[in-house]
């Protein structure tokens, strides 16, 4: 129990070091097909797309990591991203350290 939870804590923590959130995913979309769309803007490190146990399918939004700054501006600048018939939603991702967290937070 205590692993499990240790386990879920460093999820938790890891999706603060992304550029995106994107929602809205289609359910026939794939990490790879994410990945292969959002590199024309970039070089996508990393594509992190949660599934549901139970239902065994993605559960329609993920986390994106870029390798620069400017590859995250040239997302966010492009109007609507639209995948399968579906437009996406995208959110940029706040880097804060720990002490603006907490500084803030009081």
């Amino acid at each position: 129990m205590a692993a499990a939870n240790a386990v879920r804590a460093a999820g938790r923590r890891s999706r603060r070091l992304f550029d995106i959130f994107v929602a809205e995913i289609p359910w026939t979309v794939s990490s790879k097909e994410l990945k292969e769309y959002f590199s024309q803007f970039g070089s996508v490190q990393r594509c992190q797309l949660p599934f549901n146990r139970a239902t065994g399918f993605h559960r329609r939004y993920c986390w994106i990591k870029f390798s620069s700054p400017e590859e995250v501006q040239n997302v966010l600048q492009k109007d609507s991203h639209i995948l399968e018939g579906s437009k996406l939603t995208l959110k940029q991702q706040i880097h804060r350290r720990r002490s603006q967290r907490k500084s803030q937070s009081e």
